[in-house]
């Protein structure tokens, strides 16, 4: 799919509308916009995750991380054409997506210790910020699947936000372990000091 950009502005949504890929016009505030708004806010969450990326250590991280953009990219055009205007070279999310982010879980999960409480979101530069993608992400997800009641999404679309919130939990938590950084553990109730 060739891709030419050559003005940023157009004015066409000064009137506060867009258009979705097949040329329907929708206000900006439309379901539709608000979720793949927030696929895009994702894809640069995970690229702020990418700056804390630079060690050996981390490398396979960032590679995920790079892969996982491009889908985001993919998922994005998915979601910015209704269902009928899907062209058959158009990128979208496959099962194959599904069955790579649960391959990468599975193999950082290996040599992480059993969890014994919930994780605090915090820790180190890349394992803090991988948390907020998870949590941006189950943002998206929730958006998905609430647009997903009002129009027809693709079947992969929802399980693929789904698993990428594991994914991305998985990798702060292996982030804190590769890294030797400690995890922050919930503790219910701890009294006051």
């Amino acid at each position: 799919m060739p891709i030419r950009i050559n003005r940023v502005y157009t004015r066409t949504g000064d009137d506060g509308g867009t258009h979705l890929v097949g040329g329907h016009r929708v206000s900006k505030d439309d379901l539709r916009i608000e979720c793949y708004g927030t696929v895009d806010e994702l894809n640069s969450t995970i690229g702020l995750s990418r700056l804390h990326t630079g060690s050996e250590a981390t490398a396979h991280i960032a590679a995920c991380l790079a892969r996982i953009q491009n889908e985001l990219f993919n998922l994005g055009s998915q979601l910015a054409t209704r269902a009928e205007d899907i062209r058959p070279t158009q990128p979208v999310i496959s099962p194959a997506h599904v069955e790579q982010l649960e391959r990468d879980i599975d193999r950082m999960n290996a040599d992480l210790p059993a969890l014994t409480s919930f994780v605090l979101p915090s820790g180190g530069p890349l394992t803090s910020h991988l948390h907020l993608c998870r949590t941006v992400c189950r943002r998206a997800e929730r958006l998905a699947v609430s647009l997903s009641h009002r129009e027809p999404l693709g079947p992969e679309v929802i399980t693929y936000l789904n698993r990428l919130s594991d994914a991305l939990f998985v990798f702060a938590r292996h982030a804190a372990h590769v890294l030797h950084e400690p995890e922050v553990l919930w503790q219910p109730d701890k009294p006051k000091t």
